[in-house]
């Protein structure tokens, strides 16, 4: 039998130590999230091509009349 209360949501296998501690900062993005701003984390190495919005955007962007044009040709 399980001694957690309802309340606890943190699942076990959730490892907040060392270098993943300081990425585990509740409640970091919130006002953001309020605003009804999307984030995304984005991979060190990701983040090291893109180095702002404006051009993860862009390539979004791109990727994306990609994919349509390809969806279009096999329609």
């Amino acid at each position: 039998m399980s001694m957690k209360s309802d309340a606890d949501e943190l699942r076990e296998e959730y490892d907040f130590t060392g270098d993943q501690l300081r990425e585990g900062i509740r409640g970091k993005y919130a006002a953001r999230y309020q605003e009804g701003i999307n984030l995304v984390r984005l991979d060190e190495d990701v983040a090291a091509v893109f180095p702002d919005s404006h051009s993860v955007n862009q390539a979004l962007r791109a990727l994306a009349q990609i994919i349509r044009q390809s969806e279009r040709r096999s329609a």
